[in-house]
């Protein structure tokens, strides 16, 4: 992908010097990107792009521009890329993402809509991309490649194939097959699997990965299978491993998980980094407003001791070449003109930030209109589940009274979103399964599409939560009901209540509803902006650590990884445990009932 000038005549014309330019930034610090320099210079603009860098005669040509900015010696630095994110998972919708990130810095973000394809399909990822159009920031889109994230252990609103990569392949601001979540599926040739990826590549996209915990020959596999990107890399050896297989390694700082001191550990010692990008994934609305976006990332990778120009080329030219986009994240003749000004490379806090050339933000505030519009998508209710009762949480079972050995999911730790398979010793009264120990909790998971009716029931330990309920539709990448229990009663009030409001999440304690954060836009996003959202999620937050959920920094994603079943090793969907690594589902009784 190349991003043309608006009036490619008049941008040369401008570059040779014989007409005025649009803008000209002087008196700047210019952090160039290509080179690893820091030296003054004055930046001239036309068509949306950068015409001359002037950096010999600093007193040439100033009267040659429409407009004239001072930088009085700051820094010009690149306007920061994310390479690889979820705009549902800010809760936002993608006018009101914009209004909350350009201020940041951030001008363009590569974003994987498989969150709102998951519910809605093809008119989700139409929505995301109409949503989108005409904002002084850049989203580009990658087609979902996992709807449902694995085929046959779970149930989602819409089934996408090639055909699919197919029809949107054709939007303009399509450049990407996203996050091949099924690495497994790679791994094997699976024949579905393969002919998307054949379809991406016949449409000239790049192939983005999503490959936890592969080393050795399997990342080799996944690796020759097409995809060439990761931003699931969690630990120091597993970065080192996959910059050395030629896999660009998106270092994150999500809401949930913070990967970027791992990986800066695993590949410091390294002599370049061409293939070290970052990215958000999923980073919520308050978290924005509070820390920023990424320029917080990028920031975070200077702290960790990452150079800081080297840290600003990872966030902004490393993450435009992942993407294979020619002429973005660099500050040279012929490149998109997105860069901000900023007075420190470690706090980086623009003080100005240009789209095409145009100043959209200032001093934290943005000084583009975005006007906020409606769309039919926004006003439809997703949430299609049948009539729920309380029987419908109740584990049963047809063995006798007495003790059970049941297969389990089990949180090794309170933070990282991995459950391993365990088993746990459980009470059969009356035919229900009771799980005495504290830390044991009920795990529903609850389809909630047309013409589904299935309802996973589990049990497991180590999620947090001391008492009460918690429910949410946002729940990767199905985004079914899930709900975490000790009282059926309970599960069935915070399900009803978000049947009520179309989606989003619900705290119940003592048969009382503590909180309701309504996300009635696919059960994955509000309507409200930034800080109205930020506020709302701050007290579901406070109503989860009520719960429990003390010891995360943010609860508030603690239980939307419970269901996705690409992450090891074993996990919850509509139709029971599955089993990830061998793409099965698991029996919820281990061993024989004994009697009493």
């Amino acid at each position: 992908m190349k991003i043309e000038p608006k009036d490619k005549k008049k941008l040369l014309q401008a570059a040779l010097g014989k007409i005025n330019s649009d803008l000209l930034v002087k008196d700047v610090r210019l952090v160039n990107v290509l080179t690893g320099e820091i030296y003054p210079a004055n930046v001239f603009v036309s068509a949306g792009m950068i015409a001359h860098v002037e950096y010999r005669d600093l007193k040439a040509d100033l009267d040659k521009a429409d407009k004239v900015i001072d930088a009085k010696g700051a820094y010009l630095i690149p306007g920061f890329v994310d390479a690889h994110m979820h705009i549902e998972s800010s809760m936002m919708t993608p006018r009101n993402f914009a209004k909350a990130v350009i201020p940041c810095g951030t001008t363009t973000v590569v974003t994987d809509p498989h969150e709102i394809a998951n519910v809605w399909g093809l008119d989700g990822v139409r929505y995301m991309y109409e949503a989108s159009e005409g904002l002084p920031m850049r989203q580009l889109l990658d087609v979902p490649s996992c709807v449902p994230s694995v085929p046959g252990l779970e149930h989602a609103g819409a089934e996408f194939t090639a055909s699919e990569v197919r029809e949107l392949a054709k939007l303009e601001r399509v450049i990407g097959l996203a996050e091949v979540m099924d690495f497994l599926a790679v791994m094997d040739g699976d024949e579905r699997m393969m002919s998307m990826i054949g379809e991406a590549e016949a449409q000239g996209l790049y192939i983005q990965g999503h490959a936890p915990s592969l080393t050795g020959r399997a990342l080799s596999a996944y690796r020759c299978g097409g995809p060439n990107t990761c931003h699931e890399t969690s630990n120091a050896e597993e970065a080192l491993d996959k910059l050395r297989s030629g896999v660009f390694v998106d270092a994150r700082e999500s809401s949930i998980i913070k990967d970027v001191e791992a990986v800066w550990n695993g590949v410091r010692d390294v002599r370049f980094f061409d293939q070290l990008c970052f990215c958000t994934d999923d980073r919520e609305a308050d978290e924005i407003l509070g820390a920023g976006h990424m320029n917080d990332v990028v920031r975070r990778a200077v702290a960790c001791g990452m150079d800081p120009v080297a840290a600003i080329k990872s966030g902004t030219y490393h993450a435009a070449r992942e993407a294979h986009i020619d002429n973005l994240g660099a500050i040279a003749p012929g490149f998109a003109a997105d860069f901000q000004i900023v007075s420190d490379l470690k706090e980086l806090k623009p003080s100005h930030v240009f789209f095409g050339g145009e100043l959209v933000a200032k001093d934290g505030m943005l000084l583009a209109e975005i006007p906020d519009k409606s769309y039919e998508l926004e006003q439809k209710n997703s949430m299609a589940v049948k009539e729920l009762t309380e029987e419908d949480f109740i584990i049963k079972t047809g063995h006798p009274d007495g003790t059970a050995s049941i297969n389990i999911l089990d949180y090794p730790d309170l933070i990282q979103p991995f459950t391993v398979h365990a088993s746990a010793s459980v009470s059969v009264r009356d035919g229900r399964i009771l799980p005495e120990d504290q830390n044991l909790k009920y795990v529903a998971v609850v389809n909630r599409y047309p013409d589904r009716q299935t309802i996973g029931l589990g049990v497991v330990r180590n999620f947090g939560t001391e008492s009460g309920a918690l429910a949410s539709t946002v729940s990767h990448d199905c985004h079914n009901l899930t709900i975490v229990y000790d009282d059926p009663g309970e599960a069935l009030l915070a399900a009803k209540e978000l049947i009520r409001c179309g989606g989003g999440m619900c705290a119940v304690q003592n048969g009382k509803i503590l909180h309701t954060l309504e996300l009635p836009l696919a059960g994955l996003m509000s309507l409200k902006p930034a800080k109205e959202l930020a506020e709302d999620c701050q007290a579901m937050k406070a109503a989860e650590r009520q719960l429990g959920l003390t010891v995360q920094e943010n609860p508030l994603l603690r239980i939307v990884t419970l269901a996705l079943p690409v992450i090891p090793e074993l996990k919850m969907s509509d139709l029971g445990m599955v089993d990830v690594l061998k793409k099965e589902l698991v029996p919820l009784i281990k061993e024989t009932l004994q009697d009493t």
